[in-house]
């Protein structure tokens, strides 16, 4: 006879964003794919809004650049900074009374230097908050990350190398790893992103392209978690008489 009890859900603590799709988004209205990074930039604070006070999630991860993303035209790629720089000049303020820390993983020096400097001003001024955070990753790549950890890795570290003395050096060191990560756009691949944090995460894929997923979607995403059962290697839990 199984139990009436079933196990406690655990809470809900990062979700990690990989927001694809802009550029099918517009091309799919004719557009060129600068309007759907336009547009897809809307989309960020009214998911982070959501899941901030909706779903009372303290963590936000957003892959906005990767390492591989250098490779496309450079008018799109500017644009991609321009957008960037002018979304931290109107939410500033937003983070500040929302009390939402900022923070940035990835490479930030290869970026252009006008986004470098509202970057550093926006993360030095939300430093102090703990509640929410809200993290951007811009020039990331899961993998690069992994071979500067290792070469920040003291010789003692070297010698008696564990996940923990590892993972101090990645950076997501300071933040919990994604309990779910949301794919948009159909694609079914993690694109070089927090390899190592995903090793336990539940994926959750959408149709949706990122400019058309809203509080409503992020919602479906997050009531679909909450209705799997994570065993993190473990087996299934056993009826009360097996």
């Amino acid at each position: 006879m199984s139990s009436s009890h079933s196990a406690p859900k655990p809470p809900l603590k990062h979700i990690a964003f990989i927001m694809d799709g802009n550029g099918r988004w517009a091309k799919q209205r004719q557009l060129a794919r600068t309007e759907g990074h336009k547009e897809g930039v809307k989309r960020i604070f009214d998911v982070a809004k959501r899941a901030f006070e909706h779903w009372n999630i303290p963590y936000i991860t957003l892959y906005a650049f990767s390492t591989e993303n250098w490779s496309r035209p450079k008018y799109e790629i500017d644009v991609i900074f321009r957008l960037l720089r002018g979304w931290l000049k109107r939410k500033k303020s937003t983070l500040l009374e929302n009390k939402i820390r900022f923070r940035t993983i990835g490479d930030l020096s290869k970026l252009p230097k006008t986004a470098q400097e509202i970057l550093d001003e926006t993360l030095r001024e939300t430093a102090d908050f703990n509640e929410h955070t809200l993290t951007v990753a811009l020039n990331y790549g899961a993998r690069e990350e992994v071979l500067r950890a290792i070469r920040e890795l003291s010789s003692s570290e070297r010698e008696h190398l564990t996940w923990e003395a590892l993972s101090k050096h990645l950076y997501t060191a300071d933040i919990p790893d994604p309990d779910l990560i949301v794919r948009t756009s159909g694609e079914q691949r993690l694109s070089n992103f927090l390899l190592l944090q995903a090793a336990y995460s539940e994926f959750y894929f959408t149709p949706t392209y990122w400019p058309d997923f809203g509080a409503d979607a992020l919602d479906e995403a997050v009531e679909n978690y909450l209705r799997r059962t994570r065993r993190f290697g473990n087996i299934e839990p056993c009826s009360d008489n097996a």
